[in-house]
């Protein structure tokens, strides 16, 4: 009698057949019983009276089958670490307990042969795996006290805004790196939690602070409307839009209010300016359209006081320039926009003749003169006794003193040029 057990192998393919032949693997005698040899002899597996040997042999083959599948289907997913180290461990612990002493006809010793087989593989893959752990255990570390570093940054920092959306995504990238070492873990964590608690209490501090400096300045802002308010009807120009100045001085100086307070008062405040400010413009315009004949009376005697340009009869341009100026006074206000134009015009006339007027008495200097006169003649006894010893240096030969003071003769009579022209000027 004879039997065989057929496995399929990975992935479909046709795997190594075991043959199972009643004197090989197991038999049946003649009241049914099946029996499988093993290392140890034979051992009785069951009956099966309703059949041949054959069918009964076969029965406890195909068993014998399912075995096969059963540890090559583990030994694919040992081998592809499908399974972690102690789950292929118990998986193995199990299909052990089904090859052994099972009630099937097979090589039942090389199923539990290449059972014992997967153990160095699973040794090695949990070696692996340990080293593995291990790497990320450090990376974790590396990781987690890079973000204890960065919140502990920004719990020094003043970045209210920013900083605590920063320490949240801190937080979140935490949560999200594994547990490493209890012991670090908890003393990192300890760095990271009073890193963030104390950014926060500093965080309500100063938000504390700005909330009342927002109060304090709403009250000086209320004030300041008021004031605001009050000058916006006067019709004293000067003095009211100094005032308004030193309110939007001390606006800006109170700091903001709450924003909805602040926008509120900033309205009334600019309101009441622009009124005032309004009523102040339609005033001057008024003006300017009054005064805008002065203006052609005054273009008329710029005409006159620019011909005077160049000064070439100082007194003459004097006496005509007082006739003009008093005619200008007389003429009085001119438009705004015209203003400086027309007075920078008449100041350049003025300043030509002032000019020319201050170059005369320069000239005319008592003192000056003298000063110069006295020049010329230290300079011409100087010269004098240069030339002298100019005549020994020749008479004695000595060419180098002669050369030294032809040279210095030659830059002092330059000085005595300049400074008799200088003389003759005062003199004039």
């Amino acid at each position: 009698m004879t039997g065989r057990v057929d496995s399929p192998g990975p992935g479909g393919d046709e795997a190594k057949r075991t043959a199972v032949t009643s004197d090989q693997w197991g038999r049946v005698d003649d009241d049914g019983t099946v029996y499988v040899r093993t290392a140890d002899g034979e051992r009785s597996v069951g009956q099966y009276a309703a059949g041949s040997p054959e069918e009964a042999l076969a029965f406890y083959v195909k068993r014998y089958d399912a075995l096969v599948a059963e540890v090559e289907l583990l030994e694919q997913r040992v081998k592809g670490a499908k399974l972690t180290p102690e789950e292929a461990t118990e998986s193995v612990r199990t299909v052990r307990a089904q090859v052994t002493g099972a009630n099937a006809v097979g090589d039942l010793a090389a199923l539990e042969q290449r059972l014992t087989d997967l153990g160095p593989v699973i040794d090695t893959q949990r070696e692996a795996r340990k080293v593995e752990r291990a790497q990320r255990t450090a990376e974790a570390k590396e990781a987690k006290e890079k973000l204890v570093a960065e919140a502990e940054a920004v719990a020094e920092g003043t970045d209210w805004r920013n900083g605590a959306n920063r320490l949240r995504d801190l937080l979140e990238q935490w949560k999200a790196l594994p547990r490493i070492d209890r012991a670090s873990d908890d003393a990192l964590w300890r760095r990271f939690s009073t890193a963030r608690t104390a950014y926060t209490r500093h965080r309500k501090v100063h938000f504390a602070e700005q909330n009342e400096k927002r109060d304090a300045a709403r009250v000086v802002k209320e004030r300041l409307v008021k004031e605001a308010e009050k000058l916006a009807d006067s019709t004293e120009w000067g003095p009211t839009a100094g005032a308004y100045r030193e309110l939007m001085r001390q606006w800006k100086a109170a700091g903001p209010a709450p924003k909805d307070v602040d926008d509120a008062l900033w309205k009334r405040f600019r309101g009441a300016q622009d009124q005032f400010f309004g009523a102040r413009d339609a005033a001057n315009a008024a003006l300017d359209a009054e005064f805008a004949g002065n203006a052609e009376v005054k273009e008329k005697l710029l005409v006159e006081a620019e011909a005077l340009v160049p000064v070439t009869d100082l007194e003459s341009a004097k006496r005509a320039f007082r006739d003009i100026a008093d005619r200008w006074d007389a003429a009085g206000k001119v438009p705004r926009d015209r203003m400086k134009e027309l007075e920078g015009r008449i100041r350049a006339v003025e300043q030509a003749i002032r000019k020319v007027e201050d170059e005369q008495w320069q000239r005319s200097d008592p003192e000056k003169s003298r000063r110069a006169d006295d020049m010329v003649s230290k300079l011409e006894a100087a010269i004098a006794k240069v030339e002298a010893d100019l005549e020994k240096a020749r008479a004695a030969g000595n060419d180098k003193q002669v050369k030294e003071l032809e040279e210095n003769l030659e830059s002092r009579r330059s000085f005595l040029d300049m400074a008799r022209r200088a003389s003759a000027d005062f003199s004039g």
